[in-house]
């Protein structure tokens, strides 16, 4: 099932185009448009993408009113968002999670954020995780950042929020759970690569701009809430996928863009990881994953030395020595 994505009238307002894939999250996504819908002073193009939920979400969706694209299975983050990109028009593009609220006027301030330059390719707020009864407010992302391993971590994770967060900055990239991207930027790197399916497809995305002379920026006067693992934390065997996926991912991501120098750091974690993955019962899903990506060398290399040839050496600076190798840990 197909619905067009809903346009407010006024035109005259900055634009944007807000993208949400879905999965089994019914009990957000109310809450999630309820808060761009609130947004005042943009016009808004919205569209939901639903990865075949079975909880109720395209009825939600129907009977709510709501632009959406209701496919028959799940064909990954990735694919999904490309495809909203594709059937949206506006010049920005809002990737938001389905269990993400936008705090008032966020949407506006990151707009303003990226139009004072031309060279930003993409924008995110504070990202907070909800806090519990009676305890502070943490820190989901301020940013994310990527290692010499081909680690990506998003910055502040499961700290405070206080002073060290509340400065605007430059970052190597910006989550996936909610980041504002111009359209020429994923025109023209041809959105997520959809071979991941999920996780490290934003990791990839940010450095691939990177190296064809983009840059991002953190704006913590935006704020947005969100949950994570909304729909992944009630599947019994989402911990292997997770691992499979971000094995995979991260191997295939170090090939196509990381400098030669950090290969021996790239293959240190690797080996790190297969190594633990018994003792933390996902051996077969680490090993399966590590032996997947050569299937994909070939293309990786082709993509390697395209992407290299485009002249591109902003990723250098930004690659950290921090060791965040923590197997299975979840992204996004």
């Amino acid at each position: 099932m197909t619905a067009a994505p809903s346009r407010s009238s006024d035109e005259g307002r900055p634009r944007a185009a807000v993208v949400i894939p879905s999965w089994n999250t019914v009990e957000h996504i109310d809450s999630c448009i309820a808060s761009v819908r609130s947004e005042a002073d943009v016009s808004v193009e919205l569209l939901v993408i639903d990865n075949g939920s079975m909880d109720g979400s395209i009825e939600f969706l129907r009977e709510a009113g709501i632009a959406h694209i209701g496919l028959p299975e799940n064909v990954g983050f990735a694919r999904a968002v490309n495809r909203a990109a594709h059937q949206t028009r506006a010049p920005l593009l809002l990737v938001l999670n389905a269990d993400v609220v936008l705090e008032p006027g966020c949407l506006r301030t990151l707009i303003a954020a990226i139009a004072r330059d031309s060279t930003i390719a993409g924008v995110q707020p504070k990202i907070i995780a909800p806090a519990a009864d009676g305890t502070a407010a943490e820190i989901y992302s301020a940013g994310q950042a990527l290692t010499v391993a081909a680690t990506g971590y998003e910055v502040g994770a499961g700290e405070p929020d206080g002073p060290a967060y509340s400065h605007s900055r430059e970052i190597f990239g910006v989550c996936g759970a909610v980041c504002l991207l111009r359209r020429e930027l994923f025109t023209e790197l041809g959105g997520y690569d959809e071979r991941y399916f999920a996780f490290y497809e934003d990791v990839d995305l940010n450095a691939r701009a990177r190296l064809a002379g983009w840059r991002f920026t953190y704006v913590p006067d935006a704020l947005a809430s969100h949950v994570g693992h909304a729909a992944w934390g009630k599947q019994e065997t989402a911990r292997a996928f997770n691992v499979r996926l971000t094995m995979r991912n991260r191997a295939a991501t170090a090939i196509k863009v990381l400098p030669a120098r950090c290969l021996p750091w790239v293959l240190l974690a690797m080996l790190r990881s297969l190594i633990a993955s018994p003792f933390k019962g996902v051996g077969r899903a680490a090993t399966g994953g590590t032996l997947s990506f050569l299937a994909w060398l070939p293309d990786l290399l082709r993509e390697r030395r395209r992407l290299r040839a485009s002249g591109g050496s902003g990723l250098d600076p930004w690659l950290t020595n921090r060791r965040v190798d923590r197997l299975g840990r979840r992204r996004g």
